[in-house]
């Protein structure tokens, strides 16, 4: 396995750090989706309503990770500012069936107009955050979320507080080159790694550069024609996604990377068909990265209660 702390797939830090929380990225990210939740609930305003003052409390219903309460910090000041929360778990944190997540405190009317919101949100982020860490359970940061999304950095955001792999943020993040870049590109097959690989600036290609693999002499060429470039130039390790090989056949590729003397030269990401129930057999085939999109999308929302003080 290949060092955790080389990995270039941990870009969670550029949306939240616990000292400082929330990045002007993940805000801009939390600003977008916020205005979606709320405007398809029918809030086209700040709410301001009249009722009485009461408290709510946001109680867990089953085990999970907390995520989601700096987006709900958001919703509220912007689409409901006479509402606050108290969090008494944050996000990040683990909690138990029967624990209080949060305090909400406001008018009745608008504390009802944006429940629904809140708890959607709140259970949507912390169900991947939850699942995340099950997974990090068998293989700790190891596995990436892929950019398939259901609320772009909003699931990485989830991701990461579970102790899971970012991966690319967005398009622009990092450079990937699949099989599609390549049928563009006019060349196919070897011919087209060698010559992308050979002139390609990686000074423009973002927090690494990754090469999507479908067999074992491309990805012999792509190492061997990395390494070579390696030679004459200070270059980082190039990712090579092992699509749909399988952990067995995974395990081979890098053991013969290492017999050529290949295997320095890159960190290893499997992608294709990673289910939880096969995640032992993965952790131990000895690739560095297990990318799946199966750790944040389709995932059961965190069972979350929000119930008003009589």
């Amino acid at each position: 396995m290949g060092e955790r702390t080389l990995l270039p797939h941990d870009r969670g830090h550029l949306l939240w750090t616990a000292e400082e929380g929330a990045s002007r990225l993940l805000t801009s990210s939390m600003d977008r989706w916020v205005t979606a939740i709320v405007g398809d609930d029918g809030i086209d305003g700040p709410v301001m309503g009249f009722g009485d003052k009461v408290t709510a409390h946001i109680i867990a219903r089953e085990d999970g990770t907390i995520a989601g309460a700096a987006a709900v910090d958001y919703m509220l000041q912007i689409w409901a500012p006479s509402v606050s929360a108290s969090w008494k778990a944050g996000d990040g944190r683990r909690i138990s069936k029967g624990d209080v997540i949060a305090e909400v405190s406001g008018d009745s009317e608008s504390i009802l107009r944006v429940e629904r919101s809140i708890l959607n949100l709140l259970g949507q982020l912390s169900g991947i955050a939850t699942n995340a860490a099950h997974w990090a359970t068998i293989a700790p940061r190891q596995v990436a979320a892929t950019r398939k999304t259901v609320w772009g950095m909003l699931d990485k955001w989830a991701v990461h507080l579970g102790g899971g792999l970012t991966h690319r943020l967005n398009k622009d993040d990092a450079t990937m080159i699949k099989e599609n870049d390549l049928a563009v590109s006019g060349q196919s097959g070897m011919q087209a790694i060698m010559a992308l690989l050979s002139s390609i600036d990686i000074s423009e290609c973002g927090a690494f550069m990754e090469l999507e693999v479908t067999n074992e002499k491309d990805a012999i060429v792509a190492a061997t024609t990395w390494k070579q470039r390696q030679e004459n130039e200070a270059l980082p390790q190039l990712v090579l996604m092992l699509d749909n090989y399988g952990p067995e056949r995974s395990k081979g590729m890098g053991v013969e990377l290492t017999e050529m003397g290949l295997r320095d030269v890159v960190v290893l990401e499997a992608s294709g068909n990673i289910v939880f129930d096969d995640l032992e057999e993965w952790r131990e085939c000895g690739v560095d990265v297990l990318s799946t999109s199966a750790i944040n999308r389709g995932t059961v929302p965190l069972d979350v209660s929000m119930l008003i003080e009589q």
